[in-house]
């Protein structure tokens, strides 16, 4: 006791104080646990029911006490060519907001609260997308909710003045934001599909603020915001109460604008045109500070891939993952990304460029591969070489180890992400409303397992046969035109033609 101290006094719970407790038997009064188990395959298929009304109702049965579950309507930028361009912003801006049931956005939240719920509505280019999480319980509240919002918004003269100023403000921050991967994203897609589709103006622009008002709204809405285009998709609960409650709240419901069809859906397909769009922009001060971002101008080059809907989707997949890149100062952590191709032959070779990133973006009619570099202005031509010359590149060998690992590494990144619940409802909710069916995480990385080296040979052939489009951002002043940036990658090595390296 003496050498213990303290110690020697204190109790402590061992198994000689319960002598009568069984450690192999359960507790007496003590509710019986339930632990997920790993189960058929079978039972986490996703399940899908097509309503009378057209409404497709999807579901992935998961283990937890909270459920992800939202309505997703085939609707965005790339359907506004007949109408102002900004709807689809104005709209997600405009979500969870009163409704026929609910008075104003304090009440939709105070209802949610009840059921630790949080909302949130993200518009894109071809999908809106309205999505609720809440404890499974409270399953009923939740569709009721996303019925009213979806089908039943006020959208008051306040509230759309409200999400004018909103909408300005986040086109200023836009604007001036040390990160201008957002505007450049635009920027590309206007260039690849010029005028048409997937190259409309994601954002509003300015000058639609104050033209966009409730009847314009309407008239979108009604032509859109239709059962045939819209899937109910829940994540974490039973099939049958998710059909039960569509049926109870989105079947034979009269949207507030009426249930006429609307005439003027546009069914176009994606024109890719290439081309290039410049800005001419002072970035000495974007990022103010004792540690400002130094000045640096921003290209983005890309070329037309692929839809998600074709075979050759995969190898694109696997493409852009084995060109991978980043920033110069961080990898996202230990080695990640390091073996990637834009950082061994561009980041690690010149260390005066800041960032090469690849980028693929696929939507249900066409593609885009593009990739992300900026440095100093006056080293903006040679950035565009060394960029075009890594597109010439991926025509070339493929190695077997940067294969497999781009293929592991798609593989993991691909089943990290569906370890998270919003995630499987967003890929659930977007697969049925393009295909009414969803190809499991297991087809998916079977197919990842097959690509080959020929695969990427052939996709990127016939990528190279395209027009590139082109969007630069800061101080061009030593930018190359454009016909010496499509002759570059149309040559062997990429290398702008030597006259212009000549007589610059």
């Amino acid at each position: 006791s003496r050498r213990c101290g303290l110690a020697a006094g204190r109790s402590y719970s061992g198994g000689g104080a319960y002598p009568s407790v069984s450690l192999t038997c359960p507790l007496p009064g003590v509710p019986k646990a339930v632990f997920a188990a790993a189960e058929s395959r079978e039972r986490f298929e996703t399940r899908v029911t097509v309503l009378e009304n057209g409404l497709r109702v999807a579901s992935q049965n998961k283990f937890g006490q909270f459920c992800t579950v939202g309505i997703l309507v085939n609707s965005g930028s790339r359907h506004e060519a007949k109408y102002l361009s900004g709807i689809s912003h104005f709209l997600e801006k405009l979500a969870f907001s009163s409704t026929a049931q609910f008075g104003s956005k304090d009440e939709i939240l105070l209802t949610l609260e009840k059921h630790g719920g949080i909302c949130d509505c993200q518009a894109s280019r071809d999908t809106i997308m309205y999505a609720v999480s809440a404890d499974a319980r409270g399953l009923d509240t939740v569709v009721n909710l996303l019925a009213d919002v979806t089908l039943q918004p006020r959208l008051s003269d306040e509230e759309i003045e409200m999400t004018r100023m909103a909408i300005r403000f986040e086109l200023e921050d836009l604007n001036m934001r040390p990160d201008p991967e957002p505007l450049l994203t635009e920027m590309i897609h206007a260039a690849a599909f010029r005028d048409n589709t997937v190259g409309l103006n994601r954002f509003c622009p300015v000058e639609n603020t104050d033209k966009i008002d409730r009847d314009v709204l309407h008239s979108y809405l009604s032509s859109y915001y239709t059962p045939d285009r819209m899937v109910l998709a829940g994540v974490g609960i039973e099939h049958e109460h998710l059909v039960e409650c569509a049926r109870k709240y989105l079947l034979g419901v009269e949207p507030v604008w009426g249930s006429g069809q609307g005439r003027a859906v546009d069914r176009s397909v994606a024109q890719y045109t290439g081309g290039i769009i410049k800005v001419e922009k002072d970035m000495s001060d974007v990022s103010l500070g004792p540690t400002p971002i130094p000045e640096l101008t921003h290209i983005m080059i890309g070329l037309e891939s692929c839809s998600f809907l074709e075979d050759d989707f995969i190898p694109f997949a696997v493409l852009n993952m084995m060109m991978g890149g980043g920033g110069s100062f961080s990898a996202g952590g230990p080695g990640k990304g390091m073996f990637t191709r834009l950082y061994l032959n561009v980041l690690n070779r010149h260390h005066w460029m800041y960032n090469a990133t690849s980028y693929h973006h696929s939507y249900e009619d066409t593609g885009l591969l593009c990739i992300h570099a900026s440095a100093d202005p006056k080293q903006v031509r040679e950035m565009v070489e060394i960029i075009t010359r890594e597109f010439i590149l991926m025509a070339g060998a493929v190695g077997e180890v940067e294969l497999e690992r781009a293929k592991t590494q798609l593989k993991s990144m691909l089943m990290m992400n569906l370890e998270s619940r919003p995630v499987i409802f967003e890929d659930v909710g977007r697969q049925v409303l393009a295909t009414n069916t969803r190809k499991l995480p297991h087809e998916l990385c079977a197919l990842i397992s097959q690509v080959k080296p020929t695969d990427i040979k052939r996709v990127v052939t016939k990528m190279l046969h395209k027009k590139p489009a082109v969007a630069a951002l800061g101080d061009l002043t030593d930018l190359p035109t454009y016909e010496h940036i499509q002759a570059a990658l149309s040559s062997k090595d990429g290398r702008l033609p030597r006259l212009y390296r000549l007589f610059r």
